[in-house]
């Protein structure tokens, strides 16, 4: 399936489409801290499903590299992982919500443009968590959820919410190894989802935090019956 790949602003944001001959649907995707849209856009090329693919680049440019959904204070970030991988569960990040509300716009921008008959929404790590959030606090539904490496945030404020999850297709995936955010973290993810209600399509893995093969694999299983 031939794509076509194209730069553009989208709601304020650098976007990266990738289209599909008879897209219908749309695939948003984030990525996580200190990366950029190009660290995920070839899956997109090559998945064969036919949707479009949106890869919005996050506002905020990382002291490490790439860019970020909302600031990073290293220094708490490097003493947290001096301890082990982390579980981010009790985390409140002081830009979640300007980050929710952008994103809203940016789906927003996506719904009137484009006309997408289904919305799916993920992304990786920071991104991850931002679109788990997002459909749980923010004003619109989406028809299914990607959580690459992720954990929960500000859980106090995600249990109350919790319903909007019931039915909700939902693709996990976690490194057993990952140095960053750790596996149990997932796991404690994983199971919220599913104990909401969420239908979770659930692929661990032997690496670290990272998105490998038999992940992208994965993703495409879950999205063809999702999106056809």
């Amino acid at each position: 399936m031939r794509t076509q790949e194209s730069r553009r602003e989208i709601a304020g944001l650098d976007t990266t489409v990738i289209d599909a001959p008879n897209a219908m649907s749309a695939v948003v995707l984030l990525h996580g801290y200190a990366m950029q849209p190009s660290d995920l856009t070839p899956f997109a090329h090559s998945i064969g499903i036919p949707a479009r693919f949106f890869f919005p680049r996050g506002p905020h440019a990382s002291p490490v590299r790439g860019y970020a959904w909302w600031d990073v204070d290293t220094e708490a970030r490097e003493r947290m992982l001096a301890h082990g991988p982390r579980d981010l569960v009790s985390q409140r990040p002081p830009g979640l919500g300007a980050a929710r509300d952008q994103l809203d716009r940016f789906l927003e921008a996506v719904t009137a443009e484009f006309a997408p008959s289904r919305v799916v929404l993920g992304g990786f790590s920071q991104g991850g968590m931002l679109a788990c959030d997002f459909v749980l606090r923010g004003p619109r539904a989406v028809d299914g959820l990607v959580l690459l490496s992720s954990s929960r945030i500000d859980f106090e404020a995600w249990q109350p919410v919790h319903a909007r999850l019931a039915g909700l297709a939902a693709f996990m995936s976690h490194g057993e190894r990952d140095a960053d955010l750790s596996f149990s973290a997932g796991l404690a993810l994983r199971d919220f989802l599913a104990a909401s209600g969420a239908a979770v399509s659930w692929v661990p893995f032997e690496g670290g935090h990272e998105i490998p093969l038999v992940v992208w694999r994965g993703l495409r299983k879950f999205l063809a019956p999702l999106l056809k």
